[in-house]
């Protein structure tokens, strides 16, 4: 069988349940209760952020699972529990009671896990590694993906890159002018939060800039780098095919779902 020379490409927004969506996205008289498998089938994945704030049971983790298509997955927000401190270090209890919670129920649908920092949280180079040495390898027999989204400048250092690369963890590039943007490949996938949707546009974005965007993920999911990105360590050699997340957040979070399916739309072109 011939290897595959590109990755996939995923793409979907934060969530599911957000009103104003009742009115731009999802059907006229669709049952709430019916919005998460409305959603799944229009985008590829959907990025949890309710696993941010709360702790979630198996059994709703089941039942996300049994509402998505096969090949659909999720991205899950670790816990802020776990990132929002001031020693990383000591974050193990929290990672160990996410990870209990009952991600397996999700089995091949599990996608990466969102480690988002606070945006005071500086780089401390011992202090971080200590809390990747943290993060579990697997999950249930699975490879873990684990993408990091720090929010400080202090983490554009090559030395961060590097310790990201040693432990596989992806960065995650941020499309923001509030936040540090990294375009360094770290990982054998890239998970990009995009931010820039506008309410005056349907798609929330223009259709140039979701070609673009489309552009670069297949740049991405055929094992380059886009020379446009910007980085704070030099670009490696052409790797293998890499799976490339893309998650529209936050901007005009409305035009978000629209934004999603019509990035999708784009890559076949």
């Amino acid at each position: 069988m011939a290897r595959s020379t590109e990755g996939r490409i995923r793409a979907g927004m934060g969530g599911w349940t957000y009103e104003p969506w009742r009115k731009t996205f999802y059907p006229k008289g669709l049952t709430h209760a019916r919005e998460l498998e409305y959603a799944s089938r229009q985008v590829t994945a959907i990025e949890i952020n309710g696993t941010f704030y709360r702790t979630q049971k198996p059994e709703s983790f089941a039942k996300w699972r049994d509402e998505t298509p096969d090949d659909f997955e999720f991205a899950l927000k670790a816990p802020r529990y776990a990132t929002i401190r001031g020693v990383l270090a000591e974050a193990g209890p929290s990672i160990e009671r996410f990870v209990e919670s009952g991600l397996t129920e999700l089995g091949p649908k599990l996608g990466p896990i969102l480690w988002q920092f606070a945006p005071t949280k500086r780089y401390d180079p011992s202090d971080f590694e200590a809390f990747l040495k943290l993060l579990p390898a697997k999950i249930a027999g699975r490879k873990a993906r684990h993408a990091l989204e720090p929010r400080h400048e202090s983490f554009l250092d090559a030395g961060f890159v590097a310790l990201a690369k040693r432990y596989g963890c992806a960065i995650v590039f941020s499309d923001s002018d509030q936040y540090p943007s990294l375009g360094d490949v770290t990982a054998d996938f890239v998970y990009a939060r995009l931010m820039r949707s506008a309410a005056s546009i349907e798609s929330g974005y223009s259709a140039p800039a979701l070609e673009a965007w489309a552009k670069v993920a297949r740049t991405f999911a055929r094992g380059s780098e886009p020379k446009e990105f910007p980085r704070v360590a030099k670009p490696g050699a052409k790797s293998e095919p890499r799976d490339v997340y893309v998650f529209f957040i936050n901007g005009a979070k409305e035009r978000a779902p629209a934004a999603a399916r019509a990035f999708l739309s784009h890559l076949n072109d």
